[in-house]
C-alpha cells in the first residue's frame, strides 16, 4: 500500500513539475510570473527526494540543477543544501577509476594561431592591437581607460585567484562539478564533457559554489560606483566561437585557463556592423566574421577594429556596447564580470 501511494506521489510531483515548466515556456521570460518559477523549484524539489530515496544521486542533482537554473529565489537555499548532501552521496558510490575515465573522456582538439587566425577574411592581428598594461592601477584604469571608454588588457592582475591553479586540473573539475548540469550554448566545435555534456559552450559553471570560491571580484569592477550585474563563467575547446556582439555592461573578460582571440569594434559603428532588427537580436550583428559575403554586407570589410591575443592570466576590459568578437585558441576557461556605473542608464 505504501509503494503504491508513494508511486502515486511521485506522479503528483512530477505532474506539478510539468505545469511548472510549461508555465516558464508560456512567453518571453521577463513575463513569466516569480509564483512559477517558486513553484518550478518547489516540485524539482519534491521529485529529487523520491530520485534521492531511490539511491539515484545523479538524477537528483541534475533535478536540482534545474531548479536552480530555471527557478526562483525563494528556495535556492534548499536546493543548495540538497545537492550538497546528493553530491556528498554521488561521491561515495564505487565507480573504477577506468570506467569513470571511459565516461568523461577529454578528447581536445588543439589549434593553433596558424590553423585560427587565418580563418577570418580581414587583415589580423590589426595594427590596432589593444594596449596591455601590468598590473594597472584602479587611478590609471579609471583616467586612461573607463572614462575614456577604451579596451585595455590587464596582466599579473590573477595569480593570487585560486582558480589559476585548481582549474588548469581536469580531475578537479570534474570531482567538482562532474555531476552538475549547467547551462550550454551550442558552438561549432564539441565541448570536452565533465560529465554529460556532450556538445557546446559551457555557461555559468559559477552556480557551482565551491568554483565560485575559486575567483576573486576584481577591483576594477567597482570602477564608478555602480553595482555588479552579472558573473558567468566559459569552459569550450580551442575553436570555440561567440559570434561578433555587444552587451550593455562594462565588462571585465579574465582568460583563466587557455588563450583567446578578440576582436573589437567601437560602438560608433553599429549600424555598419548590421545588427540584427529582431528586438531579442539586436545586440547581435549579421555579419559572419568567419565567412563574410561582402556582397551583402560591403560596410563591414573596411571598417577600423583592436585585436588582441588574451594569454592565460590576463584580463581584457570591454566597455559598454562595444562589439566583440571571441575566438578560443585552445581548450579554454574564462570568467566575464559585468558591472553598471551610478550613472548609467544601460539597458539589459
Amino acid at each position: 500500500m505504501s509503494t503504491l501511494a508513494a508511486a502515486g506521489d511521485l506522479r503528483a510531483a512530477e505532474a506539478a513539475l510539468e505545469v511548472a515548466w510549461e508555465q516558464l515556456h508560456s512567453g518571453p521570460w521577463h513575463s513569466v510570473l516569480p509564483i512559477w518559477r517558486d513553484a518550478y523549484s518547489m516540485a524539482c524539489l519534491r521529485v529529487a527526494g523520491f530520485s534521492y530515496a531511490a539511491g539515484e544521486f545523479s538524477e537528483a542533482i541534475r533535478v536540482l540543477d534545474m531548479g536552480l537554473i530555471m527557478g526562483g529565489l525563494a528556495l535556492r537555499k534548499d536546493l543548495e543544501s540538497a545537492i550538497d548532501k546528493a553530491t556528498a552521496k554521488a561521491s561515495a558510490v564505487t565507480v573504477s577509476d577506468q570506467g569513470a575515465e571511459a565516461q568523461c573522456r577529454v578528447v581536445p582538439r588543439e589549434f593553433n594561431d596558424a590553423e585560427v587566425l587565418p580563418a577570418l577574411p580581414m587583415k589580423s592581428l590589426s595594427s590596432n592591437i589593444v594596449s596591455k598594461r601590468s598590473a594597472l592601477s584602479m587611478e590609471e584604469f579609471l583616467c586612461d581607460y573607463f572614462l575614456s571608454g577604451c579596451p585595455v588588457v590587464i596582466s599579473e592582475c590573477m595569480a593570487h585567484w585560486p582558480a589559476r591553479t585548481k582549474w588548469n586540473d581536469m580531475d578537479y573539475l570534474k570531482r567538482i562539478a562532474g555531476y552538475r548540469t549547467v547551462p550550454v550554448e551550442i558552438v561549432f566545435y564539441a565541448v570536452e564533457c565533465l560529465r554529460d555534456l556532450k556538445t557546446g559552450k559551457v555557461e555559468n559553471i559559477l552556480q557551482i559554489e565551491e568554483l565560485r570560491k575559486d575567483i576573486l571580484i576584481p577591483d576594477y569592477c567597482f570602477t564608478g560606483g555602480g553595482e555588479l550585474k552579472s558573473l558567468n563563467a566559459w569552459f569550450g575547446p580551442a575553436g570555440t566561437v561567440t559570434p561578433l556582439h555587444h552587451d550593455p555592461h562594462h565588462n571585465i573578460l579574465a582568460q583563466v585557463v587557455g588563450r583567446k582571440y578578440v576582436r573589437l569594434y567601437r560602438a560608433t559603428l553599429s549600424e555598419e556592423l548590421y545588427p540584427y532588427n529582431e528586438s531579442m537580436l539586436k545586440n547581435s550583428s549579421q555579419v559572419d566574421l568567419d565567412s563574410m559575403d561582402v556582397n551583402k554586407f560591403p560596410k563591414v570589410h573596411d571598417l577600423e577594429f583592436m585585436d588582441c591575443i588574451l594569454e592565460e592570466g590576463e584580463m581584457l576590459y570591454i566597455p559598454p556596447k562595444w562589439w566583440h568578437y571571441v575566438r578560443s585558441l585552445t581548450k579554454s576557461l574564462s570568467v566575464s564580470f559585468w558591472w553598471s556605473d551610478s550613472g548609467s542608464s544601460e539597458g539589459s
